[in-house]
């Protein structure tokens, strides 16, 4: 009788601990190996807009999350060797905030679970085999509204009278190359002319900038990570030679472009970030979450930038766009 009973409390106390176990498991910190291939205002909001989902949803950051957050300075083979220390510190997942970014960390893992976002073309990256279905262990967000594109440069070409644009580049950036093909193909219909100058560092970007001097009558700046993070010299030989600066995203209008088509980046990060919040509570698979377009976007003319490149604000554009005017 007597073993019978320490046996059943041994029992008890076994199953006890187990249960204790079980809960300090679910429990424990969750890391997240965060890889950006520069930093700019644009990336810096999508990951903002990424910890705000996260925090939402219960992963506060000190308490249950880790970010271990890395940049890799525009270099690719940095960003080669930020996803490779993730994967030797067998981080739980990776949020992948760039095209490069998301080549690299799909490159350094199968398992992994990878959310990315800033991304312009994830088919054409070969990121995912399709929108629909991703793939194995990747999905995320694009940067890239069907419209987006052609209302900026329709605005510029028809509205301002440029028909001559010059394009700063990362030729190296698989998703910049996407879009100047783009940019070629929508002038030519607009009856307008495109000169390319290629970039390789953003050291390279202001001397890029002024060689479009006398050249053309207007520069597009595209979502390239290595030109945007260099944004301010390309605004600052705009505004001297009274040259109208387009961009491809609103951060980078609100620096001094004189308009731009698109979305919130802090919003594309949060979408990101409810994607890995699925993922985490073991809700969805990566494979079983879409990529995911900006859900709306706007053209918005920032009235202060065309004074400075000696650009009138018409009263017409008020019904092509929104009129920015500072915060």
């Amino acid at each position: 009788m007597g073993k019978r009973y320490v046996s059943a409390l041994f029992l008890i106390f076994q199953l006890v601990l187990g249960g204790c176990s079980s809960s300090s498991s679910s429990d424990k910190e969750v890391v997240i190996g965060v890889t950006q291939i520069v930093e700019h205002v644009s990336l810096d909001a999508a990951f903002d807009g990424f910890k705000k989902a996260l925090a939402d949803n219960g992963y506060i950051e000190g308490e249950n999350v880790k970010f271990d957050v890395q940049i890799a300075q525009g270099e690719m083979s940095n960003s080669q060797t930020i996803a490779q220390n993730f994967v030797g510190d067998k981080v739980d997942l990776i949020f992948a905030n760039s095209t490069p970014s998301a080549q690299s960390a799909l490159n350094a893992t199968k398992d992994i679970p990878i959310v990315f976002t800033s991304v312009t073309d994830p088919v054409g990256a070969e990121l995912v085999k399709s929108f629909d279905k991703p793939g194995s262990n990747i999905t995320g967000t694009t940067d890239t509204h069907p419209e987006a594109l052609s209302k900026t440069l329709e605005f510029a070409i028809k509205e301002v009278g440029s028909k001559k644009l010059g394009v700063i580049y990362n030729s190296g950036e698989q998703n910049s190359q996407v879009q100047v093909n783009e940019i070629k193909k929508i002038a030519e219909s607009n009856g307008a002319e495109i000169v390319e100058v290629s970039v390789s560092t953003s050291a390279e970007v202001k001397q890029a900038a002024e060689s479009l001097i006398g050249r053309v009558d207007a520069i597009y700046v595209p979502t390239d990570n290595t030109v945007v993070s260099a944004l301010d010299t390309v605004i600052s030989v705009a505004n001297s030679k009274d040259i109208p600066l387009f961009a491809g995203e609103l951060d980078s209008m609100k620096k001094g472009s004189l308009a731009a088509s698109g979305f919130s980046y802090f919003d594309l990060g949060y979408e990101t970030g409810l994607m890995a919040v699925e993922i985490l509570k073991g809700n969805k698979k990566p494979s079983e979450i879409p990529v995911a377009v900006p859900k709306s976007f706007a053209l918005v003319i920032n009235k202060i930038a065309a004074k400075e490149q000696g650009v009138e604000v018409k009263d017409s554009w008020k019904d092509l766009g929104e009129i920015y005017e500072g915060e």
